[in-house]
Order: C-alpha cells, then structure tokens, then sequence
C-alpha cells in the first residue's frame, strides 16, 4: 500500500496525525504539501495529490483543509479521481465499498485528529465490493467523466 497526503493549512494538523499513523503501522506516504499552518491555496496540492494516485504512483490519497470540501473538489476535477467527503466512519467504509473511492478528504476545522485517523485507518483497510452493480455504476461516472455519458 503506497499513500500519497496533501493539504493546505487548514487541514495540516489532521494530516499529520494520519502521518504518524501511517508510519505506526509502516505504510509507505509521500506527503506532497503543505507543511505548516500558513495560508496556502489548496487546488495546488489537492491536484498533486489527486495527479499521483490517478497517474498510479500511489494506490490511494487523503487530502485534507478546512472542511475537506474545496480540496475535494479540486481533486475531483483529476481524471480518474473519485474523492470524498468524509466525517464518520459509516461514510469512511462506505466510499470505499461502494464507490471504490481512492481519494480520503477530511476537514481539520471539523474533525479533530483522533477521529481523522480513526477514518483514515477504515478508508485504508476497507476493500471495494466488486459487485455488477457498483461497478456498473464506476463505470457511469467513468463515461461523465469523458463527457460521453447516456442514459
């Protein structure tokens, strides 16, 4: 398991809980940014992260800001990148199971970072259901995606 992390300053804190966890548990993570609490703009890292994990250097990523709203939607503008939103742990296994969700987004202004690695440590060790109905549905977003969708 390779993670690629990233954040802007409003979700460093919880990024680098999850860091230490990761090593606890001696998961390989490149952390591309930031580094610090000052003001920074998150599509930067959101789409170095996202660029990554869609390129395959990285199985999975967690991104991290203030709500874990913006940098998803940054991540979520790179080609094959299913990020989501998560604040609970039904939700965490959840966007893993169903959506075979390959991006982790969390909010350092709304979870604090007992719950981020509690979510981090689901979103890592939950498998996708390889299922025809979730995979069908993959592969709709899949043709959104290339704008080619129809029902």
């Amino acid at each position: 398991m390779r993670m690629a992390l990233g954040s802007d300053h409003g979700g460093v804190n919880i990024k680098n809980a999850v860091i230490k966890y990761l090593e606890e548990k001696n998961i390989v993570y490149k952390d591309f940014g930031c580094y610090d609490d000052n003001s920074v703009d998150y599509p930067v890292y959101a789409y170095k992260t996202a660029k990554e994990v869609s390129d395959g250097n990285y199985d999975l990523g967690i991104l991290c800001c203030g709500t874990g709203i913006g940098i998803s939607i940054a991540a979520n503008k790179v080609k094959g990148i299913r990020a989501a939103v998560v604040t609970d742990e039904f939700s965490a296994e959840m966007t893993r199971r169903h959506n075979n969700a390959n991006i982790l987004c969390m909010g350092g202004r709304v979870i604090d970072e007992k719950q981020a690695v509690k979510l981090a440590e689901i979103f890592i060790n939950t498998p996708f259901d390889v299922e025809e109905r979730h995979l069908r549905r993959l592969k709709m977003i899949d043709e959104i995606e290339k704008e080619t969708f129809s029902i």
